[in-house]
């Protein structure tokens, strides 16, 4: 069924992890087709470079979602992109452009109302990952078997007409180590707004979707597209939403098939 794409004026993306086979592409494009943003900030993790730099893989989805963001950006759309640690290799790059995508370490948000957001991944507060990359590594391959097994149960959930749902994000959210760390990681990155002199921070690299009011600094996190495939947008009012895109699709898919039959014209 072919869906309108809805107008926006901004969405924010991160840790899509193209060139990984936890990557829900496919997904990921479906939200591409029906979002039409005039400005799209692609917030780190986007590419994969821990991954690829193991072994190649890039299906044909993970390409499709790289030409479809290229056609975007042909139509008018403003694509900024601020590398993360797995495609960190691209900050060395950063103040150029290419295919029309600008890539800066960090970046000012302006909204409609003139708060001002700071826009950055947020692994350079990761205290693993700065200072103990061996860990961050280590932590990464644990976290990609994670993500294998969890295929598997969404292969068996599809089977049986059941949403989507990730082992690795809910596993997550129970341990309590993860949680403390969530809001460490939360709380350096509204200092950092503080000291930019923004009225907020707009994030990713934790891979969970997040809006809370901390002191008086608005924090935003965009998710990720590995578990929960989330995504921040801002509409042309301004107003700023998690969009959690798995859960829409089922939805739709569930009133879908509770529709009741077209009655035949006699």
């Amino acid at each position: 069924m072919q869906v309108e794409s809805t107008p926006i004026r901004t969405v924010f993306l991160s840790d899509l992890h193209l060139g990984t086979s936890g990557c829900q592409a496919d997904m990921l494009l479906d939200f591409l087709r029906r979002y039409d943003a005039e400005t799209i900030y692609l917030v780190g993790d986007i590419v994969d470079g821990w991954r690829l730099r193991k072994g190649w893989y890039w299906p044909q989805a993970h390409n499709d979602v790289v030409q479809k963001l290229l056609r975007k950006v042909r139509k008018g759309a403003r694509i900024i992109y601020v590398p993360g640690n797995h495609d960190e290799f691209l900050r060395d790059y950063a103040g150029m452009t290419f295919g029309g995508i600008e890539i800066l370490d960090r970046v000012v948000h302006e909204a409609p109302d003139g708060r001002k957001y700071l826009v950055i991944h947020g692994d350079i507060f990761d205290v693993v990952v700065v200072h103990a990359r061996w860990l961050a590594l280590l932590g990464d391959w644990a976290y990609e078997t994670a993500l294998r097994v969890g295929q598997g149960v969404s292969y068996v959930r599809r089977k049986l007409g059941l949403p989507y749902w990730s082992l690795s994000a809910w596993a997550k959210n129970r341990v309590k180590t993860a949680v403390n760390f969530i809001g460490s990681f939360e709380a350096c990155l509204a200092d950092e707004a503080r000291r930019s002199g923004t009225d907020g921070v707009i994030c990713g690299h934790i891979h969970h979707a997040a809006e809370r009011d901390l002191d008086g600094i608005r924090y935003l996190n965009t998710g990720d597209w590995v578990e929960s495939c989330t995504a921040l947008i801002e509409h042309v009012d301004g107003r700023m939403e998690i969009l959690r895109y798995a859960d829409i699709v089922a939805a739709e898919s569930k009133n879908t098939d509770n529709r009741p039959p077209l009655a035949l014209a006699s």
